[in-house]
């Protein structure tokens, strides 16, 4: 009986190891496609940067009507990366996550761009042996003590959308 506890116990824990060296790797690559995403808009590469987003994907900028589907965001992009400079984007800090099976991962990054300190939060999906970025949410980051400046300068915008997006319950 002891043999075999100490048998699962070893086949437990090589499992262990393994699905974290897995996690490590894939950490290494979802990070590399990110740090290419954002290379490649900064370097106006549109093919590479549209690349490395899953064909259903979704982007969501930092304005509110900014909720695109991948064609409708390539549409947006489109002259901005023709004009040979889109946005850059550096990651300061980044987190990712994995569900159970390691296919899909979520992460958050804090982010240097010209809007200073933003934060991408986003999901990422393992196809074949790649990753791809399927959902993407970039927002700007408000110190908390000045969120009253921040809503005086956009509320007589957004108090219009509210009453649109209201009466469309």
């Amino acid at each position: 009986m002891k043999k075999i506890l100490a048998v699962l116990i070893v086949i437990t824990l090589s499992g262990c190891k393994t699905m974290m060296e897995n996690q490590t790797v894939s950490k290494a690559n979802i990070n590399s496609v990110l740090d290419a995403w954002h290379k490649a808009a900064a370097e106006a590469n549109y093919d590479a940067y549209f690349s490395l987003m899953a064909d259903d994907a979704i982007f969501i900028g930092t304005d509110a009507t900014e909720n695109w589907n991948k064609t409708a965001f390539q549409a947006y992009a489109k002259p901005h990366f023709d004009k040979g400079k889109a946005w850059s984007f550096t990651a300061l800090e980044r987190h990712i996550y994995f569900d159970e099976t390691g296919k899909t991962a979520w992460f958050d990054e804090l982010l240097n761009t010209q809007m200073k300190i933003c934060r991408g939060s986003g999901v990422l999906i393992k196809i074949g042996k790649g990753w791809k970025i399927k959902h993407y949410v970039l927002s700007m980051t408000i110190p908390n003590e000045n969120s009253d400046e921040v809503i005086k300068v956009k509320a007589s915008l957004e108090d219009a959308m509210i009453k649109t997006l209201k009466s469309k319950q």
